[in-house]
This record gives C-alpha cells, structure tokens and sequence, in this order.
C-alpha cells in the first residue's frame, strides 16, 4: 500500500485529534484552567460532563501528553466504562494499573470513559480506590450526565461542564480540515455539515470523511444523504402541514422520511425538536408541541413504535390546529 493510500485510509477523527489543550476547540475556559493545574504540577481528580463529541476525550488524552510527553502511553489507562460494568474492573484493572510501580513521575493517570455506565457498586468500589491511590494515581471521569455520578465521586473531582461546540466554531474546524486534504467544497455543504452535526464536533469530521469518499464535491446534496438527516426544510415543512390542521400532507411527509430515506424516528424527533421555535406558531402552542415531542420521544426510548408515535404526535398537532 502507497502511503498516499494509507493517508486516504487514515480516520480523520484521529488524524486531527488535538496534540495539546491549546488545541481542543470550542473550550476556551475550560482548557485554560487545565493548562493552569498542568503548569502548576497540581492535576486533582476531574470529572467530565456533556455530550458526545465535544472534546471530553480529546482534554483528557491531550493532559496525558502535556503531563508525560513521549511517554503518556505507559502513565495513562484509559477504560470504557459502558463496556466494562461490572465491580471487577474497578477491583482488577484500575487497581493493577494503579500498585504498578513506575519512576520519574509523582502519578499516573486513570481516564474512566462513560463513567454513569458504572453500576453503583463499582461507583462505590471506585471511590475507595480513588481515595485509597490518591498519592500516586489521578482519576479523569468522563460521562454524559454528571447526575448519574454518585456524590461522593463528585465531591471528590474538580467538574467540567462541556457544552456542545459552537456551529461557528465546528464550520471552521471543518473548513481547515477540508483545506487541508484538498477537498472540493461549497458552503451550503458546510452548512450541513454544521446542521447534521449539532454540536458534535467527532460527527462533523465523519461526515466530511465519508462525505469526500465520494468523489464529488462536498455540497448540501452529499451531505444529507450520507448522514441520513433532513433538510430543515423539510421537517419544518411536515411538522406545519401539521400545523394547519392537514395531517393527511403530513403523515404523507412522515412516512417519505421513514420508509424512502431510511431516517430513524429518535433523529426526526431531535431534528422537530430543534425547529420548534422556528415555526410560526405563539408561545402556547410551542409549549404544547414540546411536550408531546417529549412524551413520544420518551416512549421511543422505552421500545415503542417509532411511526405509531411519530403518526400519533402529528396527529394530535393536527387536532389542535382544528380546535
């Protein structure tokens, strides 16, 4: 294989991921106060929240680099904790890592992803180790929701909150990279780029991978069928035919989105859910189709029908329109 070959194949999410915390976007405060506990050589327990794609990972492994350098590989385990559950790897892994002798460095680090994974057994497990490994080992815990983390692990670590990234801040990130690998693009193209991301700074870089695999230029078009994800347009479109009390024009909508185009219900939910307030509707009626957005998307999420909610929510828009 040509190296030009292995660059092509090559994971962009990887290929960019950030050397330092200079370079974590989107961040700034954040980044700033770990510089600040890495300059200082006084690195506490972290903890951190917020959803997928925003740098929690890339903060954590660019700490380890800062802290070690060439040698961050051997002071720093990294553990998923959604595919390791269970009390055992608390008692096993993370302990043995944890008692391994090392030299030239006061710690070492243990990065827990996906942390409110844990069972609360191998929660409570950890907090034991953390306290009983203080001296030489610092903990970085990372999750989606901080509220699933028991408290005496909060109380323990200095948390970060991590919000989505900017979308001025993802379209120029994007840009860069497509400069960069002499990408053919136009701007309607990062637009939705931008939009199919919705803060997901991992997602956006995937589908402009997968978005060049095609060999054409990275435009509006391409974008929205490599991810699977609506034109604004057309879920706004849907959801005011709703709105006017046409649910035939709407279900119609509905079932082009599911059945020709393949999207998956939980999207389109997310997709009306960020349109709400683009509709031309008073604050009464936007309450109220938040709440049903909220009731389907919950009863999705519990294994129910993805179309008989989706059909049963537009439905009751319908009705309302007609009352």
């Amino acid at each position: 294989m040509t190296d030009d070959a292995a660059g092509r194949q090559e994971i962009w999410v990887e290929k960019y991921r950030p050397e330092r915390l200079a370079d974590v976007i989107g961040h700034p405060d954040i980044t700033d106060r770990l510089e600040s506990y890495v300059a200082r050589d006084d690195l506490p327990h972290l903890l951190f929240a917020g959803p997928a794609g925003v740098g929690k990972t890339a903060s954590a492994v660019s700490i380890a680099k800062e802290v070690y350098g060439d040698d961050w590989r051997d002071n720093f385990l990294e553990l998923n904790a959604s595919d390791e559950r269970g009390i055992d790897v608390v008692r096993d892994r993370i302990k043995n890592f944890a008692r391994t002798s090392f030299g030239g460095y006061p710690y070492r680090i243990i990065f827990l992803d996906e942390a409110d994974a844990l069972t609360s057994d191998a929660q409570s497990a950890l907090r034991r180790t953390m306290e009983q490994f203080t001296n030489n080992t610092r903990f970085i815990l990372s999750c989606n929701y901080s509220s699933q983390i028991i408290d005496p692990i909060q109380s323990r670590c200095a948390v970060f909150r991590f919000s989505p990234i900017s979308d001025e801040d993802v379209a120029t990130r994007i840009r860069e990279i497509a400069e960069n690998e002499g990408l053919d693009y136009t701007e309607d193209g990062i637009d939705a780029l931008v939009y199919a991301a919705d803060g997901d700074m991992r997602k956006a870089l995937n589908a402009l991978q997968a978005a060049s695999a095609t060999g054409d230029a990275v435009d509006e078009e391409v974008v929205y069928a490599i991810t699977a994800t609506a034109r604004p347009e057309e879920i706004e479109g849907m959801v005011t035919e709703a709105l006017d009390g046409d649910f035939t024009a709407a279900r119609s909508a509905l079932d082009d989105l599911l059945t020709n185009r393949g999207l998956a219900g939980g999207d389109i939910i997310d997709q009306v859910h960020r349109s709400v307030w683009n509709f031309d509707v008073d604050d009464e009626h936007a309450v109220r189709l938040l709440e049903r957005l909220g009731e389907a998307d919950y009863r999705i999420a519990e294994g129910a029908n993805e179309r008989v909610q989706l059909e049963a929510l537009l439905a009751s828009v319908a009705l309302q329109a007609e009352n």
